[in-house]
């Protein structure tokens, strides 16, 4: 490529944006990675444990994961609304990190499905506390031209450990004779170097408070300062979720078609080799493109992605789709973080990450309950056709909102 005389040469913009990011969102991201290495080697394994071990029903799987998942929620929304009250965000972020860290032995030793609940809460309060004031720290480092680029950064090297997590989990397999409870044992190790990075690796800059919050720290009148466009998207998002029910039920849908229980973890790999190599793409192209448009086709796929499960008879179609799935997850996720940084006040982005994950959690502890309920009494398909429906209907409010 020819350069003019005078003019510095022109960069690619995938690779001058990523120099541009700041170093602190680097570290969450290899936070993020050592975090999900520790959790998806458990997760990966934890639905086939339930049914294996303790013969453990599908509306009993779906009613652990919707507990869980609605507890992350509630305390996302209060660990943000702290985090701009202290105006800090790390020491939340540590605590959560570490808390996720302290119960995975409680995997390993589980002698019901009730130590199995007990340990999904107290790793989905770690979850709840970490997030919001995480997310936050992304959007406070870094300049709005780049955003997406950001935590497309950042949700790209998270999924490299949701890679990892279930080769771990394949390789520890294999080498142990299917023994759950050592693989469980063995992911504490990434997840404790996951909070020494992040406790010595990040520096949070000194921010001020908003004068609402200073008052107290969860004081209504603050959600006046959130606008129209805000809280669209949190109903947009709560919509999604109800269909959106955790991935035990793509698991469960996997070993359904006949692939073997050594292998069901390798179907996380593909969503999350597809699924890292999107994200930062995705997100680069949103500062260019527009968020709104990308996240419309992040919707849609996810619709036709759940609409395949309904109808897959074969292994080779599972793969595909678990392929595709990962693919939404790149386009949607950073992009839908980068939406709420932009349309939030600076001083108050953890409070508008934390009500929009509430709305989120609490779809998704129905949609959990409806995916289990659904897929106990009218099979698998009833699962993810209603999946696919509640993702269309919220395509459809998103565009609607957009005009």
């Amino acid at each position: 490529m020819s350069v003019t005389k005078g003019q510095p040469p022109r960069k690619n913009k995938f690779f001058a944006n990523i120099q541009r990011i700041p170093r602190n969102v680097w570290v969450l991201g290899f936070v993020s990675l050592l975090t999900d290495i520790s959790s998806e080697t458990v997760n990966s394994l934890l639905p086939l444990f339930l049914v294996s071990t303790f013969q453990t029903g599908v509306l009993t799987i779906g009613i652990i994961e919707g507990i869980a998942e609605a507890t992350a929620a509630i305390v996302k929304m209060f660990s943000g609304v702290i985090s701009d009250y202290f105006a800090s965000r790390k020491s939340l972020a540590v605590i959560g990190y570490g808390l996720s860290t302290l119960v995975k032995p409680l995997f390993a030793l589980a002698t019901s499905p009730a130590w199995i609940l007990a340990a999904r809460f107290g790793d989905r309060v770690g979850k709840g506390i970490r997030v919001a004031p995480r997310d936050a720290l992304v959007a406070d480092d870094t300049p709005e031209e780049i955003r997406g680029a950001a935590y497309g950064l950042r949700q790209s090297l998270d999924t490299i450990g949701a890679f990892l997590g279930p080769v771990l989990a394949f390789g520890l397999m294999a080498a142990s004779g299917n023994n759950f409870r050592f693989v469980f044992w063995s992911s504490l190790a990434p997840g404790i170097i996951a909070v020494i990075l992040l406790a010595f690796g990040v520096r949070e800059r000194i921010r001020g408070k908003s004068q609402e919050s200073k008052r107290q720290p969860l004081n209504w009148k603050i959600l006046g300062r959130l606008d129209r466009k805000y809280w669209m998207l949190v109903a947009v998002a709560l919509l999604f979720n109800l269909g959106n029910s955790s991935n035990a039920f793509l698991l469960l849908r996997a070993s359904s078609v006949g692939i073997s229980d050594a292998f069901v973890p390798l179907t996380l790999l593909v969503v999350n080799f597809s699924y890292c190599f999107s994200a930062y793409p995705a997100g680069v192209l949103s500062d260019h493109l527009g968020r709104v448009k990308l996240l419309v086709t992040g919707f849609l796929l996810y619709a036709l992605v759940y609409l395949g499960f309904a109808f897959a008879q074969t292994q080779w179609q599972i793969w595909t789709l678990f392929a595709l799935y990962g693919l939404h997850l790149g386009i949607s996720k950073g992009i839908l973080s980068a939406l709420i940084a932009d349309r939030v006040p600076r001083e108050l982005r953890g409070t508008g990450f934390g009500f929009i994950n509430l709305a989120t959690g609490i779809s998704l502890l129905f949609a959990s309950l409806i995916a289990g309920g659904l897929w106990q009494y009218y099979g698998a398909h009833a699962t993810f056709i209603a999946g696919s429906i509640f993702a269309l209907a919220a395509t459809i409010m998103l565009i609607l909102e957009e005009k």
